[in-house]
């Protein structure tokens, strides 16, 4: 019996799956059942226990949902429980447009972890990084928060603040941040000249047309420039995943045949996904910027290019979040999301709690004022360092551009962005270097 199609989604904090089979999402029927009964009624007893003697009248409703969101929460960082409210906003986010602050987080000892701000959101714009933990929402501690009550009070009213308080590595101590919320209407793609003939297509999340937005802004890049395309940079760092389909959508775009990614579950549903013919850049250099707030499917992309040699990788290495998660609704309205498999590339890597390490190592450092100044804390966050996470399947443990610009072909923000972005700079020197020994070889 099949199970209708749902969309299914890497992303960081919040995800979809395209799920497989009931059968795949059905209780396995243990030889120890009568154990199993044995602790249900320790649940049960536990249950009419809390019901006839806590200090206050409690309705079931809330402690069964307690529950619900306890036992998801200790499997990994995740698995959660979704009530009704969760499940509404999160089929939302897909779609590119919520409220809140614009920062994907995950759940962590101590308090609740930023995996990245999203671009061009209020968080962004506030200094939130990569990272910060939070460690308290306006006065309350995040040390015993859930995810999703965390999720929920970062939510609000657009144009109503919140406070958050802040613990990042190096910092002299905590640090206050005073967020105004917005309605978050994420751009998932930018596009522009690092260059003439070099462009630069950026992806700061995987939504819904991703794919058909990046090749949309190929298609008008090639035809602004005079000369055609002579390479090409992919920055996908500080990406913190999205939809699983979409990335698997942009990666053939690059690819004219080959594997794209697969998934590996306890229960025998693996998945397989391979490259149709059609390279949008017919084969032209491409380089991929990663760093560690790159997850989920950025690292999809990433290792597929990686492993089919389409692209080099430069930068830092990334988060290392090779879970899959399954999206279950309830009949109530509620979901369940369950990680339920581990993805691996092309030629077999499992990166969960690994990452995947750039061809060229960069670190994500600016220019300032002549020097360099390092942007990324050396002991920097990854899922490896996350309270609960899964091990890995593989049994591993754990300068400006000189180029005289065409006027109106590379944009402003792409000059000033030149001028302090060392990985940037460093990719478009690869793309001309590559360029330069295509014209020495012919």
């Amino acid at each position: 019996m099949e199970m209708n199609v749902k969309r299914v989604a890497i992303g960081f904090a919040m995800m979809v799956l395209l799920a497989t089979a009931a059968l795949a999402l059905r209780p396995a029927v243990s030889s120890a059942e009568s154990v199993n009964y044995e602790e249900l009624k320790k649940f049960s007893r536990a249950l009419q226990v809390i019901r006839g003697n806590y200090v206050e009248e409690v309705e079931d409703k809330q402690l069964i949902e307690g529950a619900l969101t306890g036992m998801l929460a200790d499997l990994d960082p995740h698995s959660s429980y979704m009530d009704p409210e969760m499940f509404s906003h999160m089929q939302v986010e897909t779609k590119g447009e919520f409220g809140g602050l614009g920062i994907e987080i995950s759940a962590d000892e101590g308090g609740i972890r930023v995996v990245s701000p999203i671009e061009d959101t209020p968080a962004y714009e506030a200094g939130i990084k990569a990272g910060d933990l939070i460690i308290k929402i306006e006065d309350e501690l995040t040390r015993d928060m859930g995810l999703p009550e965390a999720v929920k009070k970062m939510r609000g009213k657009p144009g109503s603040g919140i406070d958050l308080t802040i613990y990042r590595e190096g910092a002299q101590g905590p640090l206050e941040f005073h967020i105004v919320r917005d309605v978050i209407q994420v751009k998932s793609v930018k596009s522009d000249f690092m260059a003439p003939g070099y462009a630069y297509l950026r992806i700061t999340h995987f939504q819904e047309r991703t794919d058909k937005l990046l090749k949309e802004a190929v298609r008008t890049l090639s035809g602004q420039s005079e000369g055609g395309l002579y390479g090409a940079v992919l920055d996908l760092r500080s990406n913190p995943g999205g939809l699983l389909d979409q990335a698997v959508s942009v990666t053939d775009l690059f690819l004219e045949e080959g594997d794209i990614v697969s998934t590996k579950s306890r229960k025998g549903n693996d998945l397989s996904f391979k490259a149709k013919p059609g390279d949008i850049l017919a084969g032209l250099p491409l380089v991929v910027l990663i760093n560690h707030g790159s997850a989920s499917a950025s690292e999809i992309v990433a290792g597929a290019l990686q492993d089919s040699h389409r692209a080099v990788l430069m930068g830092s290495p990334s988060f290392g979040k090779g879970s899959v998660q399954s999206l279950i609704p309830m009949p109530d309205g509620s979901a369940l999301k369950l990680t339920t498999a581990l993805y691996y590339t092309p030629s077999g890597r499992s990166i969960q709690a690994t990452g995947i390490d750039p061809d060229i190592a960069v670190a994500d450092e600016r220019i300032v004022a002549g020097n360099q100044e390092k942007l990324e804390v050396d002991s920097r966050i990854t899922e490896s360092d996350l309270k609960g996470h899964l091990a890995n399947g593989n049994g591993k443990k754990h300068t400006a551009d000189e180029e005289t610009v065409e006027e109106g072909l590379v944009s402003a923000r792409m000059q000033k962005r030149l001028e302090h972005d060392v990985p940037l700079n460093r990719a478009l020197d690869l793309l001309k270097g590559m360029r330069a020994m295509r014209v020495a070889m012919r």
